[in-house]
């Protein structure tokens, strides 16, 4: 039987419906109700808030099943119903559905372990199962699966019951422990026996996004599988009678941003989560998750019109200093928020005086809006003399958007570009603000190469090719390392000519990801942020993702007593991170804390 759960994680990041319980609880019906039952008696209002779902955005449906076993139906009288009840649920589901909409079947555990033989735990499950294969489900999930035993159980079902894909979904606490003390090590260890295994492996209910972002970074390290995060809005409080979730659908987006770059392999809600959190993950991170998968420019079909492009030595002054193996140096100045670019041009005089060889320009960082990028590029090579690196963010603009600002790049002598994906707007100051995402770093590197040779992204000749330089961003510190290494794998195949990393704080990843990579030959400039003070090492441990502050560091900076001490250690620590990785690299990217490049340039000097 096909696996076309395995086919769609391999292609996107899924994006999973949110809860069904709190969304019927809304419409009035308590919970001495058989919400299961309801497939039958109000098929109406389960099917609008499937639909609802799909509006939203979600990519997979969960069938309204979760206690549709005989133990359950039989507290309502209704254990010869349950093939009703799964049929009519899955019909609703797919009524519901776009065509492209996964349907999963919901199988919850089965509380009363010591009123009943394992084998007959094993058995209701399984003929759950098997009456949601027949209905015609993609897959099954197994959702809060609560204790070993439960795990034991759902896995051996879904090996007795058919052949269709599942998946194992875990309901821990924020230390990554079972109700019963059980560590997420040992809720695996039914994978160990031989038969069918999961498609993939997941977390949800019991805690909220940031409870759930430890076990989830726990259960990556245990695991190959794709992992699945669902957590609850928040811990519920009780509001007039009700127990209300008070975690808003931005607050959860901001999480589920977290879990995407971590690697997470799909990401919906569980209790508590609605249509509107679905709706803020899926316009945050749905398109960003597909476009690696999916080519951005059309292939040429006659080769004749490709035009052989710029060698990287020929294409700026630093990409002579690259191709020469020259050790380089450049600083990152953040452009300001207004439209005054003197103090901006300064400091980059100030560097240029000095001989840095290049001044990197952040594009909207951290969702921020700034001044263009491409406009303070200009003017500092203008006014200041010295060499820009234009981050290039493919967040706010769409295909043809990027394409006329690459080519308007080539016109106006901007020839250093880094591409990079871009921080979701949910992270900034502006939170209501569309993101495009039409295409990530990769895509865009090959419309540069593609441009380089003289060819749009329609594939039609635009007369000279471009000659940018092609810079692309890494992270050593990456939770999924697997998938950081294919994806600087095909920056690289895509046509990118050097590397600037993440900050570099704990050198020993760093010099890991660089043996992962050698095979590769590409110039790597190592990020180096100096600690402005110990607050800020407190904001770039725990806020700034793909970034790792070691406890070691944090202490330093703390023994330190005062403001200028702090930033005096900052530079003593970026300057030791430098000796102990300069044999391996070529060059840095010194970030100025708050603006200050002579700290940034005590670290080079």
């Amino acid at each position: 039987m096909e696996n076309i759960l395995e086919q769609r994680i391999k292609d996107e990041i899924l994006i999973f419906d949110g809860a069904m319980g709190t969304e019927i609880y809304k419409r009035d019906f308590f919970v001495n109700t058989s919400f299961d039952s309801l497939n039958l008696s109000a098929p109406n209002v389960i099917k609008e808030i499937h639909a609802s779902y799909v509006d939203a955005g979600a990519d997979v449906l969960t069938t309204n099943t979760f206690a549709a076993n005989r133990y359950n139906l039989s507290k309502f009288g209704l254990e010869d119903k349950i093939e009703d009840i799964i049929n009519a649920a899955v019909t609703i589901a797919r009524e519901a559905a776009d065509k492209d909409t996964l349907i999963a079947g919901s199988v919850g555990p089965i509380e009363a372990h010591s009123a009943m033989k394992p084998q007959e735990i094993i058995n209701i499950l399984a003929e759950q199962v098997a009456f949601l294969e027949k209905a015609g489900v993609d897959f099954i999930m197994f959702e809060t699966i609560p204790s070993v035993k439960d795990a034991n159980f759902a896995f051996l079902a879904a090996n007795a019951a058919g052949k269709l894909p599942y998946i194992l979904s875990l309901s821990i606490d924020r230390t990554g422990e079972s109700a019963k003390g059980e560590s997420l090590k040992k809720m695996l260890s039914c994978l160990k026996q031989d038969g069918r295994q999961p498609t993939a492996v997941g977390l949800n209910c019991c805690v909220g996004p940031e409870g759930i972002l430890t076990p989830f970074e726990t259960l990556l390290s245990l695991t190959e599988l794709p992992v699945i995060v669902q957590p609850n809005a928040g811990v519920p409080k009780q509001v007039g009678g009700r127990m209300i979730y008070m975690a808003s659908p931005e607050y959860l987006t901001t999480y589920a941003v977290r879990f995407v770059n971590m690697g997470v392999a799909g990401i919906g809600g569980c209790c508590g989560t609605g249509p509107k959190h679905i709706n803020e993950i899926a316009k945050s991170i749905k398109r960003v998750a597909v476009v690696g998968k999916r080519s951005v420019v059309t292939e040429v079909q006659d080769k004749t019109l490709l035009k052989e492009s710029v060698t990287t030595g020929k294409k700026s002054k630093l990409g002579a200093k690259i191709a020469n193996g020259e050790w380089i140096a450049t600083i990152e100045i953040v452009p300001p928020k207004g439209f005054d670019l003197s103090a901006t041009i300064a400091k980059a005089k100030q560097c240029a005086d000095v001989g840095i060889d290049a001044i990197n320009i952040p594009d909207g960082p951290r969702a921020s809006s700034r001044i263009s990028p491409l406009v303070t590029s200009l003017k500092i090579e203008e006014l200041a003399g010295i060499e820009t690196v234009l981050h290039f963010c493919c967040r706010d603009r769409n295909l043809i958007g990027m394409q006329s600002d690459l080519l308007g790049c080539a016109a106006a002598g901007v020839k250093n570009l880094l591409f990079i994906t871009g921080d979701p707007p949910k992270l900034g100051q502006y939170p209501n603000a569309s993101a495009v995402f039409d295409a990530d770093a990769i895509g865009m590197v090959k419309v540069q190469e593609q441009l380089n040779c003289g060819i749009d992204l329609g594939g039609n000749p635009i007369g000279d090719p471009t000659s940018a330089l092609i810079g692309v961003g890494a992270d050593p510190n990456a939770i999924d390392m697997k998938r950081e290494l294919i994806k600087t794998r095909d920056k690289v195949e895509s046509g990118a000519e050097f590397i600037i990393t993440q900050p570099v704080f704990a050198v020993e990843p760093l010099l890991k990801f660089l043996d992962e990579i050698a095979y590769l030959n590409i110039p790597v400039f190592a990020g180096i942020w100096p600690l402005a003070s110990y607050r800020n090492a407190e904001f770039m441990k725990n806020e700034v993702p793909g970034v790792v502050v070691p406890d070691s560091i944090m202490k330093r900076m703390e023994k330190a007593d005062t403001k200028e001490a702090q930033r005096e250690e900052g530079i003593i620590i970026a300057k030791e991170a430098i000796a102990a990785i300069r044999d391996r690299i070529q060059g840095i990217q010194v970030s100025a804390p708050f603006g200050n490049v002579s700290t940034a340039i005590a670290v080079i000097q």
